[in-house]
């Protein structure tokens, strides 16, 4: 019961962070028609904002509590800097273009993030680990374990029910489901797609960077974190279904469980379990469990 319920709690907390950063992949492959290769640069630029946000915030003597604070901070600034930069920079010139090109163009976008990084923050690990001993620790059973992990868990719920009330019960979510269904019609009566295009794209970013930047206190900040989320985050959309937020959380909970069962129960298949997952999932739903081939929705 004990190992059942460690299983249940880590991949709970693996999949949080993993539905926030898939989040923001599926939203903009929903809206731009983009499959982002950088995405999981966006996210490892997440991570070292915080490192250096809760890093400048410890030398200027704030209070612990307002590390938290740096950690939104850190997302709500990569989004505000690199959106506007990579979206009216480089992408607007490839809308419409074939998807290939596309995946190959954010493909190269994420070999020079990757220098981009190593130039600004070097090659050596950052640690933020402020914010991870601020909510204490829970008992639950035996067990005990880190608050912030819960409270991993609640800003996941928190960013998933935001983003869904968004795009379901607001004028500019109308806009932005009327673009996904057809950008012509929604070109020809009056929509500034091309501001859609923006605001969709910034919030995936968002999104990314938000993943990274709760996710630093817990890992090791240093060159190559990008690889390995990208190619997860992947996992949980294709299984989730591409464009699909129930999808994404659905994905990122069989991931974490996946991930969590084969940690406590069969170390050595830790990656591969992942994989197995996908594979059986798109045997029998190649085009994911909550999408349907007619119509891309989100």
């Amino acid at each position: 019961m004990t190992t059942a319920i460690t299983i249940l709690i880590d991949g709970l907390t693996y999949a949080s962070w993993l539905f926030i950063v898939a989040l923001g992949l599926t939203l903009v492959f929903g809206v731009l028609k983009i499959l982002n290769i950088a995405h999981g640069s966006f996210y490892a630029l997440g991570a070292y904002a915080a490192a250096s946000f809760v890093g400048w915030g410890a030398s200027m003597k704030l209070a612990p509590s307002m590390s938290i604070v740096a950690l939104l901070l850190a997302a709500v600034a990569v989004a505000a800097l690199v959106a506007p930069l990579v979206e009216r920079g480089l992408l607007r010139f490839f809308y419409g273009r074939d998807e290939v090109l596309l995946v190959l163009v954010t493909y190269a976008m994420f070999l020079i993030m990757e220098d981009v990084t190593k130039l600004i923050w070097g090659a050596n690990p950052y640690y933020v680990s402020e914010p991870y001993g601020l909510l204490g620790n829970v008992n639950v059973g035996p067990q005990v374990y880190v608050g912030y992990d819960f409270m991993l868990v609640g800003l996941a719920v928190v960013v998933g029910v935001a983003v869904w009330w968004c795009l379901n019960r607001t004028r500019q979510g109308k806009i932005v489901l009327a673009v996904i269904h057809s950008e012509e019609i929604a070109s020809s009566m009056g929509v500034n797609v091309s501001r859609v295009y923006m605001l969709a794209f910034s919030a995936g970013i968002f999104l990314a960077a938000l993943g990274g930047a709760f996710t630093a206190p817990m890992i090791s900040v240093q060159p190559g974190i990008s690889v390995g989320v990208i190619i997860v985050s992947f996992a949980v959309v294709i299984i989730g279904g591409l464009g699909s937020i129930p999808g994404a959380a659905v994905g990122a909970l069989i991931v974490g469980l996946a991930r969590s069962f084969a940690v406590h129960v069969v170390p050595v298949a830790e990656l591969f379990s992942i994989y197995v997952v996908m594979a059986v999932v798109l045997m029998f739903r190649p085009e994911g469990l909550f999408q349907r081939i007619q119509a891309r929705k989100i």
